[in-house]
């Protein structure tokens, strides 16, 4: 152990010794630059579960270029293709719990209209309604019998709750939403159902329904964020997580006989998530801690903190346990390593990889690990956020910059791998993954600070940002975009135009341009959610519509100077075709440098690897020209070559 001690200790100061040496001589690393199909030919791959025998995994992933699912041996070994889908991505469930038939879903090509499907041998059978009827799969019963989904087949607004026997597909209707409820989760005895309503986008209301008696408990006394966690084994315990008199979200036990509660856990930052193991061997905590996910897992007989293998600069971030608890597969990454999954013997110890999904033509050492940073706003608020700076970025060789604002409202941007930003890195671009107020994980104060506000101080938040990198001295503080998808493209278009002076360019992934429409078309099965939207957001059909206008980028698109890429699905349900269209039309008329890259087959969200290439390519190109300043070129009416993208993107 010494001897170990000593080897690390002079690793860390002869790696210590050599950042200091590259700051005192500003000499930049050489990296070698992959091209745009190299990084997405990272596979994407995930474990949906064990076979019954735990002899195979079924697994995920989009190495085919399109998401199909697979078998591979837990020993390790070779990948059996289960699907070969080349249009609709198949996304796996899990085995049956006593034989080899495989639990699946697809939806119509990004319309999140999803489909319940079995396969058994070679035969497909879809086991939902087909038309404009959502399904999700909501767990297995104890006996594996049955297993239980949501469905709006009755009402398209919200989603019941039925259960299905697997020896006959035939369904039953266990509760009839009538009251805009969201699921949480139901005892293994069937007699306890947990529901939640929200108030708001921070608070929620959370219940238990007796299935027997039909009678609902309110669980919280006040108004507070509460989550549903899990039922104890015996379900005489109900577990969630509230805020209620803190910044963050701790564990409580509700003692269902008595009505009564206690704290179970709480830590400095959020429980995120809780929940006993099929047999209530093992329980497993996760916390979001500064942007990264932290787990516990333990033995509940004892107490005692499960010891799982260790991963150099990795973390173990998901574990799923066989049904006999003897083994488990764990996912594992970090911001710099796309994530693997492992099969583990919890007896032996012995740990076997089953995906190696960094493309092999990519050497590791040449991508870059997140580093969380910290800035004051405008007001003086502090400020968290994900920086990458590239390895070729020294005094002597400023590279160009970009904020980058994640989706929403109300999300964050995470301490995990992303392609994309490894790409743009790699190419010279540092990426600031900015975490403005209104992002999750950070306290439910700092979460609420965007409410009806958006687009004023969280925009100022992100200019801030800016001015952070723009004071780095590898920065070239004249070249700084934005870039965001969603909530994120809103925050582009919002930038490009209330603050037009600001940034060089923008990138806009099927952001939100006009709040009007966008809260109005919301779709059917968000009804349980539309008033918590309303109350962060503005009710568009109330003097609200006032502010919600001035906000909308469509409407001032005259105010845009700087040079804009759109991309989007044609099948997104959230962020509509319309909202991409009408603002790139907009911004044209000012003669300023457009591009516009449509997929038909893609919705909120580009899964199909040929469409990943061809968009994040595009966007590498646009930067290039207009961030970088290579090879620009404008035609004799003043507008750019590249707004002849467009038509071959369709």
């Amino acid at each position: 152990m010494k001897r170990i001690l000593i080897l690390t200790t002079l690793s860390i100061l002869f790696f210590a010794c050599k950042e200091k040496e590259k700051k005192e001589t500003e000499v930049a690393e050489t990296v070698e630059q992959y091209t745009i199909e190299q990084f997405m030919d990272n596979e994407n791959a995930f474990a949906n579960g064990y076979s019954p025998d735990k002899s195979k995994v079924l697994m995920t992933s989009n190495r085919s270029g399109i998401y199909n699912m697979y078998t591979v041996p837990s020993t390790g070994g070779e990948w059996i293709p289960v699907t070969k889908s080349d249009s609709a991505s198949v996304f796996g469930i899990s085995y049956f719990p006593e034989d080899e038939r495989i639990l699946f879903r697809m939806d119509g090509n990004g319309d999140e209209i999803y489909k319940l499907y079995v396969k058994d041998g070679e035969e497909i059978t879809r086991l939902t309604p087909a038309e404009n009827v959502r399904a999700l799969f909501r767990g297995w019963s104890k006996d594996g019998k049955r297993f239980f989904y949501g469905s709006n087949e009755r009402d398209p607004r919200y989603m019941d709750h039925y259960e299905m026997d697997i020896a006959t597909f035939t369904s039953k209707l266990l509760y009839k939403n009538e009251d805009g409820m969201e699921y949480g989760g139901m005892s293994d005895d069937g007699k306890y159902m947990a529901l939640s309503k929200a108030v708001n986008t921070n608070d929620v209301d959370l219940f238990l329904l007796n299935t027997e008696t039909n009678t609902t408990t309110r669980i919280n006394d006040t108004i507070s964020g509460n989550a549903a966690q899990d039922f104890s084994p015996d379900g005489k315990a109900f577990y969630y997580t509230t805020d209620k008199d803190a910044e963050f979200s701790y564990l409580m036990k509700y003692d269902i006989k008595e009505g009564t509660k206690v704290k179970a856990m709480e830590k400095p930052w959020d429980i995120t998530s809780f929940y006993f193991t099929e047999n209530g061997t093992y329980q497993l905590l996760f916390t979001n801690e500064d942007a990264e996910t932290v787990l516990e897992v333990v033995e509940v007989a004892t107490g005692d903190r499960m010891t799982l293998p260790r991963f150099d600069g990795q973390n173990i971030y998901g574990v799923d346990f066989s049904k006999d608890e003897r083994m488990a597969l764990l996912s594992v990454g970090g911001s710099h390593t796309p994530s693997n999954t492992y099969s583990y013997n919890v007896e032996t110890k012995e740990v076997v990889q089953l995906t190696d999904v960094l493309n092999k033509a990519i050497d590791a050492d040449d991508l870059v690990a997140a580093k969380v940073v910290r800035f004051k706003s405008f007001d003086g608020l502090e400020i968290p956020a994900i920086y990458y700076e590239p390895k070729q970025a020294s005094k002597d060789n400023k590279v160009p910059a970009l904020v980058w604002v994640h989706g929403g409202p109300g999300g964050q941007s995470r301490q995990g791998f992303n392609s994309t930003i490894q790409y743009l890195v790699n190419h010279g671009y540092a990426v600031l993954a900015v975490n403005n107020r209104g992002s999750s994980g950070y306290g439910k104060t700092f979460f609420k600070m965007d409410d009806q506000n958006h687009g004023d101080k969280d925009l100022k938040d992100c200019i801030a940002g800016k001015d952070w990198l723009a004071e780095q001295e590898v920065i070239d503080g004249e070249k700084i975009g934005i870039l965001g998808g969603s909530y994120g493209g809103y925050m582009t278009m919002a930038a490009l135009t209330y603050a037009p002076e600001e940034f060089k360019v923008g990138v806009n992934i099927f952001g939100v341009t006009n709040w009007l429409r966008t809260l109005k078309s919301i779709p059917p099965w968000w009804e349980s959610f539309k008033d918590a939207l309303y109350t962060e957001m503005g009710d568009p059909n109330t003097e609200d519509s006032i502010r919600l206008r001035a906000i909308s980028p469509l409407f001032h698109t005259e105010k845009v100077t700087k040079p804009l890429i759109v991309l989007q699905g044609a099948q997104d349900p959230r962020v509509l075709k319309v909202e991409s269209d009408e603002i790139v039309e907009g911004v044209r008329k000012n003669g300023v440098p457009v591009e516009y890259v449509l997929f038909e087959d893609e919705g909120h969200g580009f899964v199909k690897k040929e469409n990943q290439i061809e968009a994040y390519g595009k966007i590498k190109e646009f930067l290039d020209k207009y961030l970088k300043g290579e090879g620009m070129e404008t035609m004799e009416d003043g507008t750019s070559n590249s707004t002849k993208i467009e038509a071959d993107s369709k």
